[in-house]
Parts: C-alpha cells; sequence; structure tokens
C-alpha cells in the first residue's frame, strides 16, 4: 500500500505556505493544492462571471504621502499652506504638480488627479486599512488584525488564485502593506511574495527527464484513482494538473526574472528599487497578473519636508513616467490602471519642524490608464488644501472604480467568519468624471 500524508495545518506536505508558489524537486511536485487553485480560477471563469483581462498596479507610497507637494501645490495659498517644493507646470494646461515631480507633470495627459479623496482615519494602521479595504477599522493602530479583505484579494477571489494558462498568481505583492491581505476570504486568495524562498521555488530543481518521469508517475496514481472512481472526478483534473506542470515549464515564471528584458529598458526604468518594481509589475500583467501592489515607503514627513521630498521623489517621479511611456507603447493603457496613493494626506499647514503631520480629510490619489477618461483633475480643495471643497472621493468611491475597471460586479458577497453573505462594496460609486 501506498500512503501519502499530509500535515493539514500547512498548506503543503513540506510546511511551505501556499503563497510560496510552486516547489519542483525534491519529491517532485510538491506544492499539492496548486491545482486546485487553477480549478478555483477555471471555476470562476466558468460560473457566468465576465473575467476582463484588465489589471491594477498599486504604487502604495507608506507613511503617507503628502497631497500638497505631489498633486495639489496650492501656490496662491498663504506661505504657511502651499507646497514647500514649489510647483512645475504639467501637459495639461493650467494644472500644475509639485516642484519635484517634473517627469510625472509631462505625462498629467495621461493621469487623471483626484484633489477631493478623503477619510477620516489619521492613523496609520487605520488610514491603511480604510484606503487598502474600503472601509475604516479603529482598531487596527492597536495591532489588531484586519477585518476586511483588501481589494487585491476579492480579485483573487473572483478571478480564482492564479490564470488558468499562465498560471501567473491573480494576486502579487512587491513590499507588504497592512490590510492587503485576504481576512476572512481565506489564505489562498492572499497575495503571492516572489520574494525570497518563493521566487527559489519557481525554478526547475530536475531535468525535463526527470520531470517527465514524475508526472508519468502522477498520472500512474491517477490512473489507480480513477478505476475506482465512478463520479469521474479525477478525469476533471488532468487539465488543472497539466497547468501546473505548464506553471514551471512556459512562461510564468520568465515575468519574475528581469534578465529576460531588454536591457535598454531596464536602464529606462532605473537601476533602482522602485523604477525594478515598475518594470516588474508591467511584465507581470502581461502575464495575466491581476493585482500588483508596490510598496514605496518614506512619506512620513514630519520635519524637513522640503528635504526629505527632494531625496524621495526623483526615483518615484522617473520610474511612474517611464512606466506610463512604456504601457502606452506597449499599447496596454487600457489594460493596466496605475492607482497612486498612501494611507492620508499631510497636514496642511507646516508644522514648527518645517514638516508635515498626519491628516486623513484630504489625502493624494492619482490613477492612469484603465480605460478610465484620463488627462483631468477630478474635484477640488478648499482654499487652504485642508478638506474637499467639491464632493468627497471616499475609498469606497476608488474601491468601486477598481471593480469597474477589473469587471467585478459591485454586489458581489462573500460568507464571512459567522456564516453570513457580506457586500464586498457597501456603497460607493465609481468615480463619474472617469467613466
Amino acid at each position: 500500500m501506498l500512503e501519502l500524508v499530509c500535515n493539514r495545518r500547512s498548506s503543503d506536505c513540506e510546511g511551505n505556505s501556499r503563497r510560496d508558489f510552486l516547489k519542483v524537486g525534491v519529491l517532485g511536485l510538491g506544492a499539492v493544492g496548486l491545482p486546485q487553485l487553477l480549478a478555483a480560477r477555471s471555476q470562476a471563469a466558468s460560473s457566468g462571471q465576465p473575467v476582463k483581462d484588465t489589471s491594477v498596479v498599486w504604487l502604495w507610497l507608506g507613511g503617507g504621502a503628502t497631497h500638497v507637494e505631489t498633486f495639489d501645490p496650492k501656490m496662491h495659498a498663504p506661505k504657511e499652506y502651499r507646497s514647500t517644493t514649489g510647483e512645475v507646470a504639467t501637459s495639461l494646461p493650467g494644472v500644475t504638480f509639485g516642484g519635484t515631480f517634473p517627469k510625472m507633470a509631462m505625462q498629467a495627459h495621461r493621469m487623471a488627479v483626484v484633489r477631493s479623496f478623503a477619510h477620516s482615519n489619521s492613523g496609520h494602521g487605520g488610514g491603511t486599512h480604510w484606503v487598502m479595504t474600503g472601509y475604516d477599522h479603529r482598531n487596527a493602530d492597536n495591532g489588531d488584525l484586519p477585518t476586511r479583505p483588501g481589494i487585491g484579494a476579492i480579485v483573487s477571489r473572483v478571478r480564482g488564485a492564479n490564470h488558468p494558462v499562465t498560471g501567473m498568481p491573480t494576486y502579487v505583492r512587491l513590499g507588504g502593506i497592512y490590510g492587503d491581505g485576504p481576512a476572512f476570504l481565506g489564505t489562498a486568495y492572499a497575495p503571492f511574495d516572489p520574494g525570497g524562498q518563493a521566487q527559489q521555488n519557481m525554478r526547475l530543481q530536475v531535468s525535463q527527464d526527470r520531470l517527465a518521469d514524475r508526472r508519468a508517475l502522477l498520472r500512474g496514481l491517477d490512473r489507480l484513482k480513477r478505476e475506482a472512481d465512478t463520479s469521474r472526478v479525477m478525469e476533471g483534473l488532468d487539465q488543472f494538473e497539466q497547468q501546473a506542470f505548464n506553471l514551471v515549464l512556459n512562461k510564468a515564471p520568465e515575468a519574475f526574472d528581469l534578465n529576460k528584458e531588454d536591457p535598454r529598458l531596464l536602464d529606462q526604468y532605473g537601476n533602482n528599487g522602485i523604477g525594478q518594481q515598475m518594470l516588474l509589475a508591467r511584465r507581470l500583467c502581461e502575464a495575466g497578473c491581476g493585482f500588483v501592489t508596490i510598496h514605496y515607503g518614506g512619506w512620513d514627513m514630519h520635519g524637513d519636508i522640503k528635504r526629505s521630498l527632494e531625496n524621495l521623489s526623483p526615483a518615484m517621479d522617473h520610474a511612474v513616467a517611464t512606466f506610463l511611456e512604456d504601457v502606452e507603447q506597449r499599447g496596454l493603457s487600457d489594460k493596466i490602471l496605475l492607482v497612486i496613493s498612501g494611507e492620508f494626506g499631510r497636514t496642511p499647514r507646516v508644522n514648527g519642524s518645517a514638516g508635515r503631520d498626519h491628516w486623513a480629510p484630504l489625502s493624494t490619489l492619482a490613477l492612469a490608464g484603465g480605460g478610465l477618461k484620463m488627462g483631468q483633475v477630478v474635484g477640488e480643495s478648499a482654499p487652504k488644501v485642508d478638506v474637499p471643497k467639491s464632493t468627497p472621493i471616499t475609498p469606497l468611491d476608488l474601491m468601486a472604480t477598481i471593480f469597474h475597471v477589473l469587471g467585478i460586479d459591485p454586489h458581489i458577497q462573500f460568507v464571512n467568519p459567522a456564516g453570513r453573505p457580506v457586500y464586498m462594496l457597501e456603497g460607493g460609486s465609481p468615480i463619474a468624471e472617469l467613466l
């Protein structure tokens, strides 16, 4: 008798987490759950719900980027309120950005800047949870676990955890963010982190001949099972087993390998973290990923904000501008939505340390692509850039806009731990000016 035993407390027999992806080697195909994950994507696609081929890249400015010195410099306001870095003209007549973003300013016709994005939680954890999930969580700053799934996890639940053809994870995290997890949706829909062991797991550890032998062994075991299986359930697993092999034998792992990219384009993006991550995000979306988060932190600028921005902004300015030009040249602007935000903005009045403190009543938000109407400013801030002058755009409105781009039913529900169906989007409307 051949008996295969798996510890149920782990997601596979070797104790690796589900998001450690696929391991081939040692005992062959170690990620026992991968075919089931691929099956989940196929089931989602065949359930009657349309699955669009659009993607989201979310550039998260961790710490809370200033809304004033990024996209709303307000140079006609009193000195203590206006941008400390001045302003720079954009490609949109009459619209300016903060002075440390000249390259993004030249891409403004491909962007939509929201100057009325707001909520009311100025804590790092609470603000992050609100923007990443659409919902407030007041105990987030006390160390409580997230209570709602992040938008990326919802996308993974709707589309299935992996692309049905390439095997590409639906949701990829390039740097962790509080509130970016699946909460009650379950760990199968957590973001895949390609760093560390996960990236090693994507490299084929055995020869093609030995892999074929192991595939033949698995098929032999399936045949033994199928002979006693009158329900024919096992027959349906064949295609997902094949997809699991395709995942490591075909193109999905190559998308994570920047060495496969044109060296000239690598140079254009820049030899730094955010530049490489923006390029990687584009490659992942091309390979079927639906949602990518990039964490570019350091924006909690309580003192000397001008100097801090002069140090932090250039790499982001260059990377985002290059990304927008790249996706345009590749004909992907309508397929990929770029979202730029943080957990909140900064206080409208510069403090005694020449910095700005936490401020949720007016926050940073810009978008680009996704088939939305670009080349505009949405909403207006009050004269002292402290609150929206026009109707506020809320995190739920942002979430509804993302749902619209990705083709997710705004009335979709999933069951919570209490066994009750919960709407993922309880209120909120897509940003009307963008449709």
